[in-house]
């Protein structure tokens, strides 16, 4: 594996994370939200990674091959006094759980940090071997 390499495997890693972290903030934005008029509540989405050949020399990067919904049952609550309760007084809510959601943007996140001390040690890697050279 060729020194660039690095960087394109670490970019792509980097990448399909922050994705993962732009589902995770829309999933947590949406943990309270009620069912609209349709009748349709929020559904949590999943990221599902691939991983993609990334050059000649046989390295693997990873990209978001989909985003899924959870199968999921939503939340429903008795509130009979709430404006979106149906004739038996229950409320459907998203079926996202706050608490899975917080961990896989902890996951996400050290993944995001892990790949970026990868990029920043083969640079430093790179400057050194530059320097012995002078």
């Amino acid at each position: 594996m060729s020194m660039l390499s690095i960087f394109q495997v670490s970019s792509s890693a980097i990448s399909a994370q922050s994705q993962r972290l732009n589902v995770v903030a829309s999933n947590l934005a949406n943990a309270d939200a009620v069912a609209g008029p349709d009748g349709q509540a929020y559904k949590a989405r999943q990221v599902m990674f691939q991983s993609i050949p990334m050059g000649s020399d046989a390295t693997v990067g990873v990209q978001v091959s989909d985003i899924v919904q959870s199968n999921e049952p939503s939340r429903k609550n008795h509130q009979p006094s709430h404006p979106s309760a149906d004739a038996q007084g229950m409320v459907t809510y998203s079926n996202v759980n706050p608490i899975e959601e917080m961990v896989n943007m902890i996951s996400a996140s050290r993944a995001y940090q892990n790949n970026v001390e990868v990029m920043n040690t083969a640079k430093t890697l790179l400057l050194k071997t530059l320097q012995m050279g002078q």
